[in-house]
């Protein structure tokens, strides 16, 4: 549909079985991009039968696709240099960067009076500088080649609107919206677009993270999560929570040549549930 033959792809924070990272990278694949997949770790403990990276390049390769496992942190600049030094050594270029990695919900879903700083910090220096090193290092990339890109960075409609007690979580998410305008507007002469997506409740991996954060006392994680997937899918105007492929579909969209005079943009996948 969008025709990515030829195109290579890097994805972060794709290692998880239900996660936003290994919807985009299939999607991707399918439309026909090589792809670069990462995570902070090749296998997730909490995942006894998804073994994470691996699993996710089999499944890139039966698709007639290639792709390279890369595991590295975000956060840490010497890493994701040596990350798209690997993709470039294997595949000669990168065309779409996906920032999809984030922070785990744990601590930092309290009030403000009640936040460390190191939670603070956490939040930031995955969901904000995370971006903006992968974003740093793979925009030289696609200068030096001449060729123009896609960069697509995750937001959050808590990037558009603040929520109690996820003061870390809106902040880094606000700052993402802030830097894909910035960017956008530096690489637009290079004909390199840069765009985010908001998405709203996904019924991802990272709900469980969520729930068991928010979950009063006496309230078990999994009780906390099917009350939240049962208020989303009645207060959704389109009737229910949003699926990792709603997101994919936009990100193929936004790597395709269809989006090529879009740029700048914060485009919401929340089902009605919010506009802006």
């Amino acid at each position: 549909m969008y025709n990515l033959d030829g195109k290579v792809a890097l994805i972060t924070g794709a290692g998880g079985q239900h996660g936003l990272g290994r919807a985009i990278a299939l999607r991707l694949a399918q439309e026909g991009a090589d792809v670069v997949i990462n995570d902070v770790v090749e296998r997730r403990i909490n995942s006894p039968d998804w073994a994470g990276l691996p699993d996710l390049a089999q499944e890139i390769a039966a698709l007639g696709r290639q792709s390279l496992s890369v595991v590295a942190d975000v956060a840490n600049a010497a890493q994701v240099e040596a990350m798209v030094e690997q993709a470039l050594q294997t595949f000669g270029q990168i065309d779409i960067l996906v920032n999809n990695a984030g922070a785990l919900a744990g601590r930092d879903r309290v009030p403000v009076v009640d936040l460390e700083e190191a939670e603070w910090d956490r939040i930031q220096n995955v969901n904000a500088k995370g971006p903006f090193l992968c974003c740093r290092a793979v925009a030289r990339a696609m200068i030096k080649r001449g060729q123009g890109g896609k960069i697509i960075n995750m937001s959050s409609i808590s990037g558009q609107r603040g929520v109690a007690r996820f003061a870390a979580y809106c902040a880094s998410k606000f700052a993402v919206r802030g830097f894909t305008q910035s960017l956008a507007l530096e690489l637009a002469p290079y004909k390199i677009n840069v765009n985010a997506i908001c998405p709203g409740l996904m019924e991802t991996e990272r709900v469980a993270d969520m729930a068991a954060a928010l979950a009063p006392e006496g309230v078990s994680a999994e009780t906390q999560r099917q009350l939240m997937i049962a208020q989303a899918n009645s207060s959704i105007p389109l009737g229910r929570v949003g699926q990792a492929d709603d997101v994919a579909r936009t990100a193929a969209f936004l790597a395709s040549a269809e989006s090529d005079y879009l740029t700048g943009l914060s485009i919401t996948v929340a089902g009605g549930a919010y506009f802006e």
